[in-house]
Formats: structure tokens, sequence, C-alpha cells
């Protein structure tokens, strides 16, 4: 009940917060913390029950939800079905932190509490069930869902043009959806249940009855045509989609039919399709526009939760679905997969640099480390997809502080312009150790985690047989573009005398700049321990994914 109770629980929390009376406001905050709180304790449950030995899901739980028969098209089969493996559970973790993180950040929030905190345990729910639901049509609930609480904790708490950032954001989002569903109906049409299959056509009264040898059985009579049409049961499970033999003989998205649409063999066209669809949500240069944007008008606490967490259901959607589903596309376009990769590091990189805003910044950073990630998984070795997942978490936690580091500079003067800033060393020495930690962490100093992470993307793109060396030699320019916008950042706000725009007078500038509070040094300080502990103690995150990233390498092996 575990992961079960990782969804329900912020849904339930979320449903008691929205039931309160109105003039409940303090108990709205608690009930928040309590229930991330709770995640957080039951994320940990999770990681110390998880094998690190087997390749398999685990803590499966599994219900029938809805069973119809369509006569001569079969039967429509939906499960509940929820479990983790090594690349699912560190983003399990991650988001339960991150998301008590974005609570304890929202104290300061004054108005409509009711229906902030209940669209942000919404929100918590739907991000849960995205990285553990194992049946498609779940995960696309979930995915999709994301969009409503998202929506309006940016059109409604955000900036100036909150309205703006809230619209494209839900726009692109919703575009990547829609592109998603037609990938995901189309699978539904072409695969079968190979269990209930089994059950239906007589070979098994029970499905714990069924075996590897009846699965094999069944998947032979598919393909010679033997099975009746009405007893084949159509299916959204992840496992039964990602097994080429599970498809029907001439179905849209069989990898043995290759039927062509528009020029391009109809398994391309949507390998292509949910890509995008994913690549959106991580995002990729060109489809990044909306993220600074959002950002930049989001509320802290909102801008701490998308950037350590809603981008990286992104690169598991590649991870998990676009790559599992279809290893023919990306392994055809590895190259053109991974330039993208190149293209968002750099591209991302140098926009950071030229940024006077420092959300704009940090969000600009954001789309250069999710390069990162794509190039890892595009890389199809070791190295670089257990790199890409370590990237995640580790940018996870790291964007997280960067936000928070930047709100905390919001709040007393409301003006994030970096060039409104001098000396801030003298006022604040907290703020500036715990900022130059993150920095530096960000930039890839050795010894934190944002430098494991891009050294094992980089070594997996370097030594892949699928992409060219001069790849990984332009990649790491995005090393030096982060060294250059942060350290020029972090010299142009805190070195000097103390100046700030707002106010006429070094004094008076003093007077406001305030090191930072008890509450703002339990928001940063676990933050910039843990980017410490991922550093020196890597295998916290890889010993949970290897083994399952070995198994996952399989279908990807050059013969």
């Amino acid at each position: 009940m575990t992961l079960s109770l990782l969804i329900f629980l912020p849904l339930f929390g979320s449903l008691l917060v929205a039931l309160l009376p109105g003039n409940q406001t303090v108990r709205f905050r608690w009930i928040a913390l309590a229930v991330t709180l709770a995640e957080v304790v039951l994320s940990g449950m999770a990681y110390v029950r998880f094998d690190k030995t087997l390749t398999g899901y685990q803590l499966l739980e599994q219900t029938d939800w809805i069973t119809l028969p369509l006569g001569n098209l079969g039967v429509a089969s939906i499960d509940y079905l929820v479990g983790v493996d090594g690349i699912s559970l560190p983003l399990v973790v991650l988001s339960a932190v991150v998301m008590l993180i974005g609570v304890i950040s929202s104290w300061n929030v004054t108005h409509r509490l009711r229906a902030y905190f209940s669209l942000y345990l919404l929100l918590a729910g739907t991000i849960m069930g995205c990285f553990v639901a194992l049946d498609f049509f779940l995960f696309f609930l979930f995915f999709e869902f994301m969009l409503l609480p998202m929506y309006f904790l940016i059109g409604l708490w955000g900036g100036p043009r909150r309205e703006y950032a809230s619209i494209k954001f839900f726009l692109y989002t919703l575009l990547g959806s829609l592109l998603i569903l037609l990938v995901m109906i189309g699978l539904y049409l072409s695969v079968m249940d190979p269990i209930s299959t089994a059950v239906m056509a007589g070979l098994v009264s029970d499905p714990s009855m069924v075996t590897d040898d009846i699965i094999r059985s069944v998947q032979t009579y598919l393909q010679n045509g033997q099975l009746n049409p009405a007893q084949i049961v159509h299916t959204f499970d992840m496992r039964f989609l990602a097994d080429g033999g599970n498809y029907l003989p001439n179905a849209f998205l069989n990898p043995a039919a290759e039927p062509v649409v528009l020029g391009l063999p109809a398994r391309m066209l949507a390998f292509w399709a949910i890509f995008i669809g994913f690549a959106i949500k991580l995002p990729i240069v060109p489809l990044h526009t909306w993220l600074p944007d959002a950002h930049v008008e989001a509320p802290t606490p909102v801008s701490v939760v998308l950037a350590g967490v809603l981008l990286k259901i992104g690169g598991y959607g590649f991870l998990r679905i676009v790559w599992e589903f279809f290893p023919d596309g990306a392994a055809e376009y590895a190259q053109t997969l991974a330039g993208l990769g190149v293209l968002s590091i750099v591209y991302g990189g140098l926009n950071a640099l030229a940024q006077t805003d420092v959300k704009k910044m940090i969000a600009y950073s954001s789309v250069s480390h999710m390069g990162f990630v794509l190039l890892g998984v595009a890389s199809l070795t070791a190295e670089g997809v257990n790199g890409a997942i370590y990237q995640m978490v580790s940018h996870g936690v790291l964007s997280a502080m960067l936000f928070l580091i930047a709100g905390v500079l919001y709040d007393r003067t409301h003006d994030r312009r970096i060039d409104s800033y001098r000396g801030l060393m003298q006022p604040m020495p907290q703020y500036t150790t715990l900022t130059a930690i993150a920095f530096f962490a960000s930039l890839g100093l050795p010894g934190f985690s944002g430098f494991m992470g891009e050294l094992f993307t980089l070594m997996g793109s370097f030594q892949s047989e699928w992409l060219p060396g001069w790849m990984t030699a332009i990649a790491t320019t995005g090393i030096l573009l982060a060294a250059a916008y942060f350290l020029w950042t972090l010299q142009r706000m805190f070195f000097g005398p103390t100046w700030v725009r707002a106010f006429d007078s070094p004094s008076g500038a003093t007077s406001v700049l305030a090191d930072l509070t008890a509450r703002e040094k339990l928001l940063l300080i676990p933050l910039g321990v843990m980017a410490l502990l991922l550093g020196l103690f890597p295998n916290l995150v890889f010993n949970l994914s290897s083994a399952t990233v070995a198994q996952w390498l399989v279908k990807f092996a050059v013969e």
C-alpha cells in the first residue's frame, strides 16, 4: 500500500483542505506540512524496502479497473497498476523532498490559502502518480491532471504577467499531452495483454497460473493468427507495451508491419510525436520558450516545484515510455536526439549568460542542464543513462535551492534584476555562503552533485557507439558557460560596496537586507547538504538505477 498512499494521501489532504471552513487558515498550512512530511517518510520506506539487485518492478499493486468486451474488436482492459524500479524510485524520493520544501517556502503565502494549499496537494498527488503508474492510461490521467493545479498556481499567485505565463504553460503542455494521447491510443490498439488473453482463450483458468512458457505460446498463437479476435485483450500495461511479441499482426504500430504515413514509417512518426510531447515538458530547445515565462511569473514555491520535479517528468517519460516502447526509433535517430541535447546545453547556457533577471537566468540554466539528460539518454550507454537519472535528481535539488535563493531577495526588495544589487556579502554573509554553495554546485564543482551528473553523461556520450565524439566536445562548453554566468552573477551581486537600486543609501539597503531567517535556513541548508552528500556518495542513486538500466539497455545491444 506504500505507493497508493503516496498518491492518495495528498489527494485526500487536498480534499480535506478544500472542505474546511475558510477561516481555518492555520490548519491549511499544517495539513499540507503533515501530508508532505508523511510523503517523505513513505518514500523513505520505499527506498529501504527496494531490492537493489533486482531489475524488475517492485512494490507492485494491481487491481482491475475497467474491463469492457468489444465483440470482434477484443476486450478493453485498464488496470490500476503501480510499481517502482531503479529509474522511478530516485524521482519518487526527490519529489517527496521537493514538495516538502515547497510547503515550507509557502508559509508566507497570505491570500486564498485554502485554494492554494488544496491545489498544491492536488499537484503533489498527481506528480507521484506519474512516477509510479505502470498503466499508460493511468499515467496519462495523472500527467494531464497536473495541468490544472499548476495553471491556477501560476495564474492566481504569480507576478504581473501571470495570466500570459499560465496560459502559455497550459497550451504548450496540452499540445504535448495531445500528441502523447494519439500515440497511446495507437499502442493500445496494437498490443495485447498475454496474461488476460491466455485466460480468455481458455489456456488457464486464473492469471496466477500463467507462466513464461504460456506467455510465449500466446504470443506465437497471436502471430500465427490462431487466436479468436474476440478473445484478445488489449492493454495499456507498460510492461506489455514494451514487449514486441505482444503486437498484433498488421497492427498500425507493429514493428514488422511498418505502414507508411506522410512518408515516414508509422512507428517513426509515432516516435517523434511522443518524443515532442515529453520534450515540451523537459523542455528541449526549441520547445522551451514557456519555461522562462512560467518561472519569472510563478511564486517562489511554484518555481521550486516546477524546476525541481515537473521538468523531470519529461526525462522520465523519455526513459519509461519513448525509448522503452520505441527502441527502434531511439536507435535510428540517436545522433539527432543527442544533437538536440547539445543544442539545449549550449543555447540555454548562452541565454543564461545574457539575462539580467536572476530567475530567468536560473530558468535558462535549467534548459542547459536538462540538455545533459537528453544527451545521456541518447547515448544508450550504462554511464550515460545512469548519469541522466543522476542528473535529474541532482538538478532537482540544486534548482530548488537556486529558486529559493532568488526568492529570498525578492521577498525583501521585490526586484529580481541582477544589476540592482552590489556588495550583498556584507549585510548577508550567511545568504552569500549558501548562494556560493548553490552556484558552485550547479556549475559542476567536484565534490558536489552537479559534477557527477555531468561527468557521467559526458562519459557515456563519448564512448557511445551511436554518437560522434565531437558532440561530447561541444557539450562540454555547457560547463564553461555555467561557470561564466554563475560566477559573473556572484561577482556582480555580492562583491564590492553595498548598494541596492531600490534604496538611496547603503545604510537604507543594509537595514532592509537582513540575513537569512530561521525558516529560510531550514529550507536552504538541507538542500546544500543533500547536494554535497550526493556528490560525495553518488551510489545513493547509482545503486538504485544501475541494475535496472543494465536490463533496460539490453534491447539496444549492437550485435
